[in-house]
């Protein structure tokens, strides 16, 4: 039965919009089966039989109206998504055909689901944790194959084992310190077994350290990062975009000022996504038009993560370039000298030296000369040259996720520092519950109704 007194029975869309092979409406409650029963009439008369597709139609009852040929699934409690009891029909997609559906689903006694509400009962009823739960809407938001990798071990229950076993060392903590509590007599050797340096560095603050500090990578992987490429008309910015995303998206003319609009696309650096934009070339101009794209491209390159100043190498260096990086308070730009195919060494070493503080690489962007330069580069300002995360440690904590393990890791530091200076243990222990009540919003132990419809606002409504 779900918690929190919420006995409805809820139905929705399972699969995207739009006309396909398959779409499936799902219903989940008490009330599953009786309106999967109303509606569906089997080809062979028969009862429905748990995890067993049945085929048959959807019928009106009242109109005795057919709507769609269809394979029906009964799943029992508990023995399903939710541990409710869930019906799932499985239809021809198409806008009407499954909203007709859905509307008879509603109409024999279901409501519409919220978003993320079938995934939020399996939580609520015990099936999941809060990072199995996250670990969904990863999956079906995952923009490269490390991203997949990493919601998969997740929803596995990788970052779940981890979180249990820093957990487990904390409780023994506690065990420990109630002892002195309850035993005064005994305090002095109790504490002298939990000073610094026995378990809670390595069971609990390093691990901490760990999670926390693959966060800050992870997050790379699943929010991606913003680039711009920016530079002077006709150096051949359109055609590095074109060179990175394999096609032509950008046009790319003799004639100076072609983009005169944002233009962006995306694509996938080593496992990190990657939102490119292109940018008008920037220089005085008198036409109106270009001048609201340059306007456009200086106020982007204050909002982006990475910025690619391309350079023509094939003529002299020039001063602009670098008024360019100063003016638009450009701290590390990856400057990108182009058309590398139509200079010399000679040249080359001139622009190595004239723009010796950024290291610039050399590449043509019409040849796809450089680009695994450009790459390994773009990778390693991206990750700090830390790279992404070891594969067989790949529990990586969302944004929420790092919260708590912050919060939790503060108050260890204030237990270790409690400890090492012989302060009361029913004190230490204050701090010590602080740190098990943080960790339990990881999984959901601890954690509020507020930060449930947070976590599940952003699911679809038939997940």
């Amino acid at each position: 039965m779900p918690l929190h007194g919420d006995e409805d029975t809820i139905a929705a869309i399972a699969t995207p919009p739009g006309a396909g092979g398959i779409g499936i409406i799902r219903i989940s409650g008490s009330g599953a089966r009786g309106i999967g029963e109303r509606i569906f009439k089997p080809a062979a008369s028969r009862p429905l039989v748990s995890h067993r597709l049945t085929y048959g139609h959807i019928t009106d009852p009242d109109s005795g109206k057919t709507i769609d040929e269809v394979m029906l699934c009964l799943m029992r409690a508990p023995n399903s998504y939710t541990r409710e009891d869930v019906v799932e029909i499985q239809a021809h997609a198409g806008h009407i055909t499954l909203t007709t559906i859905l509307a008879l689903a509603i109409r024999f006694g279901a409501r519409l689901a919220g978003p993320g509400e079938f995934t939020k009962r399996a939580f609520l009823n015990g099936r999941i944790d809060l990072t199995r739960a996250e670990a969904v809407l990863e999956l079906m938001n995952a923009r490269t194959p490390e991203g997949l990798d990493l919601a998969a071990g997740h929803l596995q229950g990788g970052l779940a084992e981890r979180i249990m076993g820093i957990k487990d060392a904390l409780i023994s903590l506690r065990a420990a310190l109630e002892v002195a509590i309850d035993f005064p007599e005994d305090e002095v050797e109790v504490i002298a077994d939990l000073l610094p340096g026995r378990d809670i560095e390595p069971r609990i603050i390093a691990p901490l350290k760990g999670l926390i500090s693959a966060a800050h990578r992870g997050n790379v992987v699943r929010q991606g990062v913003s680039l711009a490429i920016c530079g002077r008309p006709n150096v051949g910015k359109s055609s590095l975009l074109n060179a990175v995303i394999g096609r032509e998206r950008a046009i790319v003319s003799d004639i100076a000022g072609t983009t005169r609009d944002l233009i962006e696309e995306s694509f996938d650096l080593k496992g990190i996504p990657v939102r490119i934009t292109d940018t008008a070339g920037i220089r005085a101009h008198l036409d109106p038009v270009e001048e609201i794209g340059i306007r456009k491209a200086k106020e982007l390159l204050g909002q982006v993560e990475v910025v690619i100043l391309v350079v023509d190498g094939s003529l002299p260096p020039d001063r602009q370039d670098l008024d360019f990086i100063k003016e638009n308070g450009l701290s590390s730009p990856l400057v990108a000298i182009n058309k590398r195919d139509l200079i010399s060494e000679e040249t080359m070493d001139r622009f190595r030296d004239f723009f010796k503080s950024h290291d610039p690489i050399f590449i043509s962007a019409r040849k796809g000369e450089g680009l695994d330069l450009l790459a390994d580069r773009l990778f390693t300002m991206i990750t700090g040259g830390e790279g992404l995360w070891d594969p067989g440690e790949a529990c990586v904590p969302n944004l929420r996720q790092l919260s708590a393990l912050e919060k939790t890791l503060a108050a260890v530091l204030q237990v270790k520092e409690a400890l090492a200076k012989e302060i009361p243990p029913d004190l230490v222990a204050v701090d010590l519950q602080g740190a098990l009540e943080a960790l339990g919003q990881i999984s959901g132990e601890t954690t509020t109704e507020e930060i449930l419809d947070r976590v599940f606002a952003d699911f679809c409504l038939g997940k």
